[in-house]
């Protein structure tokens, strides 16, 4: 069988005898549609969702692995001040040297393969969305992983969500690149990623959907919208599979009867919404700090700062990990309000410390953990000073948790869809919308910037504004591409065709069939390569083509950039509508050349 390859293909070519040449091409033509049609989307959105359901599974196994090694506890932050059994003689203190040791793992891991694996993770794919056409690196997936899985193992006070949405994009991001999708596609099955994942590892399919189209796309268009469901529901069905049909944190039974209630749960949004936006301040405040104190190289950043992760975790052990039974405690009323608002402040501590020394994992589950203790010890006061007309305390908790999380994020529609999906409780979602309405207009009052944002507009990047204007915008392919080189013909031997290509100055020409027809390329690499084997001199020049995605004089030079990019540097084909016919010849040095002589337009 012939084997194609495209023109980003590295591996040696491998002739073949039997399929006809108008079968490659009509392969080729075929597998360019499949990159853009809707029906093509449709399956590519399952493979998502297929691939980020595991992808899910696995990171959550692999955070129980690591948190069972360096703690000896399924969750730590439940079992109080007692020993890893697999160190006893360490008592308590083996809390301080666990995030030094995931530290001296993840941070040259993270440092030397992906550094956009660092820190919480969504912004970076908010950023790959807006401006780089959803390409993400697809290391970042096994990174992302391993990093953030050896954080939380550890101690790291961070939560999932940020590593699964990087995860889940970074495969959609993948999977685009590999079929060759447009930009807008690969927008689209990066979205599709990053809810997969948030459906597979919080048992949450609606809050994977709006959480990618609030957050990732900011768009609600149609046909996005079906794709991310497609893709979310298959991702939480193999979820459901492997964890069952429970919620990611069990919850009591919870409702509100009483109308008067409602201004209650008014005043706890304004005050989730401030400290929401606190705890985003705060969280680059200690960031900045961390920057400011660090002398020496970055990999190292984690080792060494987790000796400070590891006092605080010491002093209140409560904040080891996600710590969501520490949570659950909270909400059924199980602490006293002074120690709801120290469990408040060290998290937020914690969360901002294990960030700022480099460390990876999401802040969305401690939100919802510092809403919960907010929104608690707001219930046992209203409850001293209301008496039982204010209601049960852990209403107030709970509306607290999706409160604070849409006052950091200001994503107030998947804060009400996956607070409603974790109680599945109808009566409160009036007062939950309430609240969190109310925090994310107090956290647009107080700052342009959610805890997202902000950390791209620290680095010059705002995604409100434009995106900066291509100097090749308006320009075609076809006003700099170059005369066609004289192409060989497809029964030309490899020896002649060898004559031919060391004459050439691109290294590469075209090949064409006996009526004219382009067929493909043939490079000075590959012909080198096959000769180099020996015997195989009078071989026809067709057993060694590539075909590149084609290039058309009317398209815009912007897109493509990306097919050149890939290409060997000898340039690509410029193709005629047909597909069969040469219509010129474009390079890097001809889209330099249009570069220079255009400056940049700022707008």
């Amino acid at each position: 069988m012939q084997i194609m390859t495209t023109a980003s293909d590295t591996s040696p070519r491998v002739p073949s005898r039997n399929l006809p040449l108008p079968s490659r091409r009509g392969l080729n033509r075929a597998m360019n549609a499949l990159a853009v049609g809707r029906s093509a989307l449709v399956v590519l959105a399952l493979l998502v969702g297929a691939g980020a359901g595991p992808g899910a599974v696995v990171f959550r196994w692999l955070i129980k692995t690591f948190t069972q090694l360096f703690s000896g506890h399924a969750d730590y932050s439940a079992a109080g001040h007692t020993a890893n059994p697999h160190v006893p003689g360490l008592g308590m203190w083996f809390v301080l040297f666990t995030p030094v040791l995931a530290g001296l793992i993840y941070g040259p891991l993270v440092y030397k393969f992906a550094p956009e694996a660092r820190g919480h993770g969504v912004p970076e794919v908010m950023y790959a969305v807006a401006r780089k056409g959803g390409r993400i690196a697809p290391q970042v997936a096994v990174v992302k992983s391993l990093a953030s899985a050896l954080c939380i193992g550890s101690g790291g006070s961070v939560g999932r969500e940020g590593p699964i949405v990087q995860i889940g994009s970074a495969l959609g991001s993948t999977f685009g690149r590999v079929v060759g999708a447009g930009e807008d596609r690969m927008r689209l099955l990066v979205a599709c990623g990053a809810a997969g994942g948030i459906a597979a590892t919080f048992n949450a399919p609606l809050a994977g959907v709006f959480f990618a189209m609030e957050l990732i796309l900011t768009s609600f268009a149609a046909e996005g919208f079906g794709m991310i469901v497609l893709s979310s529901v298959v991702a939480s069905v193999i979820g459901r599979a492997a964890f069952g049909n429970e919620p990611f944190l069990v919850l009591p039974a919870f409702h509100t009867s009483s109308p008067g209630q409602l201004p209650l749960f008014a005043v706890l949004g304004v005050v989730a919404g401030a400290a929401g936006v606190a705890f985003s301040k705060i969280l680059y405040l200690i960031e900045d700090a961390c920057d400011w104190a660090w002398r020496w190289p970055e990999w190292a950043r984690p080792a060494v700062g987790g000796l400070l992760l590891g006092g605080l975790l010491l002093l209140l052990p409560e904040m080891y990990g996600v710590g969501y039974p520490v949570l659950g405690d909270a909400v059924a009323g199980k602490y006293a309000i002074g120690f709801l608002l120290v469990l408040l402040v060290g998290k937020i501590a914690a969360t901002s410390l294990t960030i700022g020394i480099g460390g990876s994992g999401g802040v969305f589950a401690p939100s919802l953990f510092m809403g919960a203790m907010l929104g608690s010890a707001f219930g046992q006061i209203a409850h001293h000073v209301f008496g039982a007309s204010a209601g049960g305390i852990g209403s107030y908790a709970l509306i607290g948790m999706g409160a604070v999380f849409a006052g950091a994020a200001r994503a107030p529609i998947t804060a009400v869809v996956i607070m409603f999906e974790l109680t599945g409780e109808y009566s409160i979602i009036v007062s939950l919308m309430a609240a969190i309405v109310l925090a994310t207009l107090t956290s647009r009052l107080l700052t342009g910037d959610t805890i997202y944002t902000l950390k791209l507009r620290r680095r010059g990047i705002d995604l409100s504004a434009p995106a900066p204007a291509s100097p090749f915008t308006g320009i075609t392919v076809g006003a700099v591409m170059e005369p066609v080189p004289a192409p060989l013909p497809a029964n030309i031997s490899l020896s002649q065709a060898a004559d031919s290509l060391a004459v050439s100055r691109h290294g590469a020409l075209p090949v064409t069939d006996t009526d004219g027809s382009f067929l493909g390329v043939a490079s000075a690499r590959a012909v080198a390569e096959v000769l180099a084997e020996g015997g195989r001199e009078g071989e026809p020049v067709r057993e060694v083509l590539t075909v590149p995605k084609p290039v058309h004089a009317d398209s815009e030079l912007a897109t493509a950039l990306e097919a050149l990019v890939t290409a060997d540097p000898s340039g690509l084909p410029v193709v005629d509508e047909a597909g069969t016919g040469l219509s010129g010849w474009i390079t890097h040095q001809a889209v330099l050349a249009a570069a220079h002589s255009r400056p940049v337009q700022t707008v």
